[in-house]
């Protein structure tokens, strides 16, 4: 049997439905369970119900005793957590050890977050005597439902900030990463928490509706789509009292605009649009280049390289720039996508096509949309860019704005005057500069606008949701003050 649900530090077997995930590069199985059943999450919040009253009397710096010792056993791990999220996702490997290397740093930036934005505050009255605090208290139960192209690091992301504040919490992983998720718990059970403040269940959508709508949580943490995150916010809007904190996608513009270094316009390019295989909600899904000979230039040598990048499986040497989508299903539904761009208008400068007829492996697509006249506004969650000419930069400001998202957004020119304007102008979470749509620090805020978040940012300001401040007034002495209020007579 293997190992699947982590409930008040227990593995316990699911009394749900069987299912398995897959290697996407292989089609083997890579792991093979049941759902928890109803009964089974119901025992889960209880039991992070029950342990958040000790655990939150524990002081910061107890809690984070526990932290390290979670830290320092996913470093003994490392390499095995890398092989199992590219087993799972079908990231190169390069890849998946860059993101069980940025959970492990999570911790330290957790730290500073946590001391930066829920910090104490003291000061003193006017009449010298009376102190005015601000204190920070955790909310309670925390729901965690994560994704599948970053079953680490985006979780991880949510149950440092809310274990540190003194939260507990219960996670259910997307059904396509579970060993993931079942990895990482192994170093929770071996940190030795006391019971009930981690609790892992295993499911599908089913399980995370149930756990999303429970009664008995007091905020949920939520990455995924935006369709999802929609139904969730109606849902919580019956009950202001509790947190909701939504990671959603985007149709992240990148605009190119009078660049001299061509290769590097193209090498960022690349990155922000083709990055695990277009599977991030940072990932650019417009192109937007201004009509010239730099312009032109660019485009051609883009779809020369992309002709050239490399694609395969994590244990291919040399590595593979990207490897597959995360199913067959993710591929029916992107191709569908790009048909239907085709069949307004688009025209094909890179084939989106697949490269196996059996697994999940696609071309990169590049996709010439500038004669639409109507272009869909949604998110293709894979290794699709539209191109759209523009004659100058204003226009270029218009087209990047034209998106009910706002997630991440990237302008690759040499002119800061147009940078300063772009920031200006674009409604966007994330705004770089000469540098990927994807790039994100941890030690800033990650969140969108529109239909990409609720006003949540998570990385750095995680923090933010994770307690919530309690202001007091505070005299040592019960003394009349000097002057009484006008009719009152002592």
């Amino acid at each position: 049997m293997f190992k699947q649900n982590f409930i008040r530090n227990r593995w316990v077997e699911g009394l749900g439905e069987k299912f398995i995930s897959e290697n996407p590069a292989t089609g083997e199985q890579v792991w093979q369970g049941r759902s928890v059943d109803k009964d089974q999450i119901n025992k889960a919040v209880q039991s992070a119900k029950s342990a958040f009253l000790t655990w939150s009397e524990l002081s910061f710096e107890e809690r984070l005793n526990y932290l390290n010792r979670f830290t320092e056993e996913l470093k003994k791990v490392r390499s095995e957590i890398s092989k199992t999220i590219s087993k799972e996702t079908g990231k190169p490997l390069w890849e998946s050890d860059t993101e069980v290397g940025a959970m492990i740093n999570k911790l330290a930036i957790s730290i500073e977050a946590y001391q930066d934005r829920s910090y104490e505050i003291m000061k003193k009255g006017i009449s010298g005597s009376e102190e005015t605090i601000v204190r920070h208290r955790p909310h309670g139960v925390f729901g965690i439902l994560g994704p599948f192209n970053f079953p680490a690091h985006l979780p991880n992301g949510h149950i440092l900030p809310a274990l540190l504040a003194g939260n507990t919490i219960i996670f259910k992983p997307s059904p396509l990463t579970p060993l993931v998720a079942e990895n990482i718990f192994e170093c929770w059970e071996k940190a030795n928490l006391p019971l009930g403040v981690v609790n892992l269940i295993q499911g599908d959508g089913t399980v995370g509706e149930l756990l999303a709508i429970h009664p008995n949580l007091d905020g949920l943490m939520f990455t995924g789509s935006f369709k999802v995150g929609q139904s969730l916010a109606k849902f919580y809007s019956n009950y202001p009292g509790k947190i909701l904190a939504l990671e959603m996608g985007g149709n992240n513009p990148l605009v190119v605009h009078n660049i001299k270094n061509i290769q590097a316009a193209v090498y960022f390019t690349i990155q922000s649009a083709y990055i695990t295989a277009g599977q991030r909600c940072t990932c650019a899904r417009r192109l937007i280049v201004t009509r010239n000979k730099e312009g032109e230039q660019f485009v051609d040598m883009l779809v020369q390289t992309l002709k050239t990048l490399k694609i395969g499986a994590y244990t291919e040497h040399p590595e593979p720039f990207m490897g597959p989508l995360i199913s067959n299903d993710a591929v029916k539904k992107i191709t569908s996508q790009y048909k239907n761009l085709i069949n307004l208008g688009g025209i094909p400068l890179s084939e989106l096509k697949r490269l196996d007829e059996k697994l999940p492996f696609l071309a990169p697509g590049l996709l010439d949309v500038s004669n639409l006249k109507e272009r869909p506004d949604e998110e293709i969650f894979g290794p699709l860019l539209q191109l759209l000419w523009v004659d100058d930069f204003e226009v270029a400001l218009l087209e990047a704005n034209k998106t009910s998202y706002g997630l991440s957004a990237g302008l690759l020119c040499d002119d800061s005057a147009f940078y300063d304007r772009f920031l200006h102008k674009m409604r966007a979470g994330v705004i770089n500069w000469n540098r990927s749509t994807t790039g994100a620090s941890s030690r800033a805020p990650f969140g969108g606008v529109g239909h990409s978040g609720n006003h949540r940012p998570s990385a750095y300001y995680a923090a933010d949701y994770c307690a919530y401040p309690v202001a007091s007034i505070e005299d040592k002495s019960l003394k009349l003050p000097d002057i009484l209020l006008p009719g009152i007579q002592l």
